[in-house]
Formats: structure tokens, C-alpha cells, sequence
């Protein structure tokens, strides 16, 4: 990061999409926790939400000091509408870092979590599944995670959607069933924490006939996976890094090039 004036301290706003599950609300408490922990001293981290859940990134942001410089950093795995248009809405001028992926942490992330679930190359086949866009570009960033993660894994990865865009999981897992029914389908979560997508997730890909899904990225519980903090801390100093002026105010960029 580059060296900030301690007389302008920072504010990471953490942005989830919200949920009604309280074991997810968990997860992302704890994941906001683990970034709290591993930040500079200088740095302030705030939990907000999109949806579902308060307090909203508006009312937060709305409520900073007028000395307090801010970036918002989506704790969302795709720049779909939430990034695109929300987010940049709510934020007024404030800089938004990238969603969280596409990016190679989350392709170790999700590789270790085939490979905890029994994963064998050329044995499984496996579907990575995600909660679906109408954005064309949120869709293109899941197909790269796909793209990455089958060269890590040294086996062909069907993305598939649970809502918005196909194909959808269970055509997604049928097709595979049918095409090799000797090879189980391994479908891997590509959804950050518990809720109605994990849920959703896990039954439709049993119904469709696979052997396993794997647990949300947060997990259920325990320690917060390193690569979502170490993810979450790389979007906000790398936004920091990419302005050439100091902050200012909290309604303002803290760059001129943000």
C-alpha cells in the first residue's frame, strides 16, 4: 500500500449481498472480522450490505465523518449489476474496488475444496456452480474461474447457473450424467457463504444425479479461508494504490484517477 497520511485515516467498507440465513451472516461477520484483524492499525473496516440485511452501504457511507477517506470493496465473487450500478450509486463518487473474482486465490480456494471433497482426476466430472447474472460480464467472469480452475485441476469444469443465465445446474449435471454415467459428478460452489443459493445449490445437484457439492467458500464454520481475507485486503490496497492524490473526504475519491 502506499504510505498514507495517519492525519487522513482510511475506512474499507466491506460490501456483502446480504443474507437471511443466520449461519451466513455468520460467515460473513467473521470474515469481515478476519480482515479487521490483518489490516493496518490506520484502517477502519465496516460490514455493510446491498440487500437483505442493514445497515445498507448507503446509510453507512452517508454517515462517515466528512474527514474520513473510504474505498468500497465488494465482498461479491462477480462485477454484476450489485458492482455496476449499486454499488457505484450508493458510493457518490467514493472509489469501488473489483468484485472479489475473477482471481487465481479463489481458483486455490476452490481447488482445495475438490480435493477435501475426494476429488480424482479423471475419475470425477465436475460442474462449478453459481448463483447466476442477467450481466453479461458477471457470466464471462464465472467462465474464467471455470477456465482456471480446470487447468488446475487437469479436468474439463462445466459452469453452470442457479438463476439468470444458463446452462443451469441441473441441466448442467445431467448432461454429464448421461454423456459418462461411469464418472460421478463433483459440483463445486462457487457462492461465498450459506443461504438460499448453497441450499438451492445442493439440491438441485442431487436431484440432477451428482455424487457431492461442495460447502460455500466461507465454509459452515471454523477458521475464515486466508485466501477470501488476503482477496479482500488485495482489492482495497490496490485501489488505494491506484490513486495519485491523498484522500480527501469521505464524499470524495480519495484519487483523482479512482
Amino acid at each position: 500500500m502506499t504510505e498514507q497520511n495517519h492525519d487522513q485515516p482510511l475506512t474499507l467498507v466491506a460490501v456483502s449481498h446480504g443474507t437471511a440465513d443466520p449461519v451466513g451472516q455468520a460467515r460473513i461477520s467473521a470474515l469481515a472480522l478476519a480482515v479487521r484483524e490483518q489490516s493496518e492499525a490506520e484502517v477502519e473496516v465496516l460490514l455493510t450490505h446491498v440487500d437483505v440485511q442493514t445497515p445498507q452501504v448507503g446509510e453507512v457511507l452517508a454517515g462517515l465523518p466528512a474527514d474520513r477517506s473510504a474505498v468500497v470493496v465488494p465482498v461479491l465473487l462477480s462485477g454484476g449489476y450489485h458492482v455496476k450500478v449499486d454499488l457505484r450509486r450508493a458510493a457518490q463518487g467514493i472509489p469501488v474496488a473489483p468484485a472479489l473474482g475473477p482471481d487465481e486465490l479463489l481458483v486455490d480456494l476452490l481447488a482445495r475444496r475438490a480435493v477435501d471433497a475426494g476429488f480424482v482426476r479423471g475419475h470425477h466430472q465436475v460442474v462449478l456452480g453459481a448463483a447466476g447474472s442477467t450481466d453479461a460480464g458477471a457470466v464471462a467472469d464465472c467462465r474464467t474461474v471455470a477456465y482456471r480452475l480446470a487447468e488446475r485441476l487437469g479436468t474439463p469444469v462445466a459452469e453452470a447457473y442457479l438463476s439468470a443465465a444458463q446452462p443451469r445446474v441441473a441441466a448442467a449435471v445431467g448432461a454429464l450424467c448421461s454423456r459418462d454415467p461411469r464418472r460421478p459428478v463433483l459440483v463445486l460452489s462457487y457462492l461465498l457463504a450459506p443461504g438460499y443459493f448453497q441450499s438451492l445449490l445442493v439440491s438441485e445437484a442431487a436431484a440432477a444425479g451428482a455424487e457431492a457439492t461442495t460447502i460455500p467458500l466461507l465454509g459452515q464454520a471454523g477458521p475464515v479461508p486466508e485466501e477470501l481475507v488476503d482477496l479482500v485486503l488485495r482489492r482495497f490496497r490496490d485501489t488505494v494504490d491506484a490513486c495519485s492524490t491523498p484522500g480527501t473526504t469521505a464524499r470524495r475519491p480519495i484519487a483523482s484517477p479512482c
